[in-house]
C-alpha cells in the first residue's frame, strides 16, 4: 500500500533570519516557500496572490513589525481568513502577550519546529473554514477617505483631461514608438495613502532596461550625501558600551545578520541607497523621453490612476515599494495620511529650486501637505504648478 504524502502548503515567509528560512526550505516536501524581506513586499505580493495557504512573519522588521503588518493585511481584507503565525529566534513574553490580543493566529519563539508549525496552519485553516464569524473579530484600521469635493474635483479635472488631451497622448505614443522598440506605458507598483499599494501609470521616458542599470547610475543620485558604504555587520557604536547581550533598541535581521534597529537606519543613511532615487540628466533618458518629462506629458496616464480612485489630482507623491519601505517609522509615517497625488508641496517647491532639494527637505514637505492641505491650497498649488512645467532644468 503506497503511502500518502501530506499536501504542500504554500506560504510567505517575511523577514531575514536565515536560520528559520534555511528550516522551511529544506522541508520542501511540506512548504512551498515564498520569501519577502519586508511587510510592504509581502503585501504586495498576497494582494496579487489569493492561493497562499500560511503566513509567517518575524516579529521584528524594518519599518512595520509583525502584529502591523498582520494589521493592516486584516484591515485592507488581504488574505482576510489567511493563518498568520509570528516567529522570533528569542523569547518575548511581553510582545507574547501583545500580539496575542491582536489579529495574530499563533506565535513560536526560541527555537522552532517546522513540522508543528504546517500543523498549526492546517489546524486554523480548517477551524476558519468551519467558523467564519470568527473573522468578524477583526477591528478595522482607520484609512483616509477623500473628502467628497476633492473627489467631485478630480472626478471632473480627469475625465476633462483625459478628453481634451486624447490626442497628445496618442501623439506621443506614437513617437515613443518610432524612437524605440517596447511598450509606449510603463507601470509600477506604488505606495500611496495608507500605504495603499496599486499600479502607477506613466509614458516611457527611458530605454528598454532601464530598471536594470539603475545599479550602475547610484553614484549620481542627487539625494546621495555619501558614496562610502557601510557594512551592516560593523557593530553599532551604542551597542558596543552596553553590556553584552544588551543592545540599544530593538534588535531585527536583515539579510540574515543581526543587527539593533538604530544602527539598521543608520546604516541606511550612509549607505549608497538613499531613500530617494533623482538622477540629473539621467542616460536612460531617450530624446522623446526628456521633452515629455520636462512638460510633465510624461504624468499624463496617471489621470486613470485619479479617475479610478488610486490618487488625487494634489497630493503627496505616491512612491516605490523600495522607498516606501524607509519610511514607516512614526517620523515620516505622516505623508501617508494625507493624500497621494500627481503634484504636490513637494513638486512646486523642488521644481522652484530647480531640482535642488534635500531628502530630509522632502519628506518635511510632504507632513506638512498631509497636516494642512485643503480644497483652496490644493487650487493654488496647481496654479503653481503650471508655470513650473516649463522649466529648463532636468529635474
Amino acid at each position: 500500500m503506497e503511502e500518502t504524502l501530506p499536501p504542500r502548503l504554500k506560504v510567505i515567509y517575511i523577514g531575514g533570519y536565515l536560520n528559520f528560512i534555511q528550516q522551511f526550505e529544506n522541508n520542501s516536501n511540506l512548504f512551498d516557500l515564498t520569501i519577502a524581506e519586508n511587510g510592504l513586499t509581502a503585501i504586495s505580493i498576497l494582494q496579487d496572490d489569493n492561493s497562499f495557504d500560511g503566513i509567517i512573519s518575524e516579529v521584528f522588521l524594518a519599518g512595520m513589525n509583525g502584529i502591523e503588518v498582520a494589521k493592516m493585511l486584516k484591515s485592507k481584507n488581504i488574505h482576510y481568513a489567511t493563518p498568520f503565525i509570528l516567529v522570533s529566534p528569542e523569547r518575548d513574553n511581553k510582545f507574547k502577550d501583545v500580539a496575542f490580543a491582536s489579529v495574530v493566529n499563533d506565535f513560536y519563539d526560541g527555537n522552532i519546529d517546522v513540522n508543528d508549525i504546517y500543523t498549526r496552519i492546517g489546524f486554523i485553516k480548517r477551524f476558519n473554514s468551519y467558523y467564519t464569524d470568527a473573522q468578524e473579530t477583526v477591528l478595522k484600521v482607520h484609512e483616509y477617505k477623500i473628502p467628497w469635493d476633492k473627489r467631485l474635483f478630480d472626478i471632473i479635472v480627469s475625465a476633462t483631461a483625459l478628453l481634451m488631451l486624447s490626442p497628445v497622448i496618442l501623439l506621443v505614443m506614437l513617437a515613443i514608438r518610432l524612437e524605440s522598440k517596447g511598450k509606449v506605458y510603463y507601470t509600477s507598483k506604488r505606495v500611496g495613502t495608507g500605504y495603499k499599494i496599486f499600479l502607477f501609470y506613466k509614458l516611457r521616458s527611458m530605454r528598454v532596461g532601464a530598471d536594470a542599470a539603475l545599479k550602475d547610475l547610484k553614484h549620481l543620485n542627487q539625494y546621495q550625501t555619501s558614496t562610502k558604504e557601510t557594512d551592516v555587520k560593523d557593530v553599532c557604536p551604542r551597542c558596543a558600551v552596553l553590556p553584552e547581550g544588551q543592545s540599544c533598541s530593538q534588535e531585527l535581521y536583515s539579510e540574515g545578520k543581526k543587527v539593533c534597529e538604530y544602527w539598521f537606519y543608520e546604516t541606511k543613511k550612509k549607505n549608497v541607497s538613499s531613500t530617494f532615487i533623482k538622477i540629473k540628466d539621467d542616460p536612460r533618458i531617450t530624446r522623446v523621453g526628456k521633452f515629455i518629462r520636462n512638460t510633465s506629458i510624461d504624468e499624463l496616464p496617471q489621470l486613470i490612476n485619479v479617475l479610478k480612485g488610486d490618487m488625487s489630482i494634489v497630493g503627496n507623491r505616491p512612491l516605490p515599494l523600495y522607498e516606501a519601505e524607509m519610511l514607516t517609522s512614526d517620523d515620516w509615517s505622516e505623508r501617508f495620511m494625507g493624500p497621494a497625488g500627481i503634484t504636490g508641496l513637494w513638486q512646486v517647491e523642488q521644481r522652484g529650486k530647480k531640482g535642488k532639494m534635500s531628502e530630509e527637505e522632502r519628506k518635511a514637505l510632504d507632513n506638512q501637505y498631509a497636516k494642512t492641505y485643503s480644497f483652496w491650497g490644493d487650487i493654488k498649488l496647481i496654479l503653481r504648478t503650471i508655470p513650473a512645467l516649463f522649466q529648463k532644468e532636468n529635474v
